[in-house]
This record gives C-alpha cells, sequence and structure tokens, in this order.
C-alpha cells in the first residue's frame, strides 16, 4: 500500500467539504507580505463537532526545480476553531503549492494549485 492510496482527492464523494481550497495573495497593511489562504470547507462549511471535525492542515510548496518544502501545519481544536489558515511566504519562490487536510471521519485530502 501507498500513502497515494489512501489520500483523497476533488474526485472524491464529500469534496466540498473536505478538499483543502488554496489561494495566493497578498497581505493588508503597510508591511503586506505574501500570503496563501488554506481553507476547508469554502463552499459547504465542514462540520465543526468533537464527533467530526477537521483536526490539521499542511501546507506544502514545490520549488522551481521540484524541491518539496513543508511550509507549515496548524491543528485545530474540535467544536472551537474553524480550518481557515493563512501562510505567510514569498510565493515568488514556489512554482505550485499542495495542501493536505485531515477529517478525523472521512480521512486525509489533498489539493494543489500550480502558479
Amino acid at each position: 500500500m501507498r500513502i497515494g492510496d489512501v489520500v483523497k482527492t476533488a474526485g472524491a464523494e464529500g469534496k466540498e467539504k473536505h478538499v483543502p481550497f488554496i489561494e495566493v495573495g497578498k497581505g493588508k497593511g503597510e508591511a503586506a507580505a505574501d500570503v496563501v489562504h488554506v481553507v476547508v470547507g469554502k463552499e459547504v462549511p465542514h462540520p465543526n463537532t468533537v464527533e467530526h471535525h477537521i483536526a490539521w492542515v499542511s501546507l506544502y510548496g514545490v520549488k522551481q526545480d521540484g524541491q518539496i518544502i513543508n511550509l507549515g501545519r496548524t491543528d485545530f481544536a474540535p467544536a472551537y476553531t474553524s480550518p481557515n489558515v493563512r501562510f505567510q511566504v514569498p510565493v515568488d519562490q514556489f512554482k505550485a503549492f499542495c495542501a493536505v487536510s485531515y477529517c478525523n471521519v472521512h480521512g486525509v485530502w489533498e489539493n494543489c494549485l500550480e502558479l
């Protein structure tokens, strides 16, 4: 078995609530930096209960030479937080970003955005 055999993508059932949505932009204010925003359940909110919730989101950057960099991970408490996170990163150093999320009921989900 490979990890790819258990990771789900947008083609799987429940994609509206589980696939991490990625968007790239600028932060606000004078010192606005590049921001990668990742949210799970952008169109259809994911449940956020102790019994069913998104436990974490990780973000990876793919550099021009194909090297993959782990840019960070955020863990979420059930019932008190929302799977919505912003990472400040030098966007121009990457050709793609991939986000991975974990639902405690439905498993691991991924999505990538090529720039």
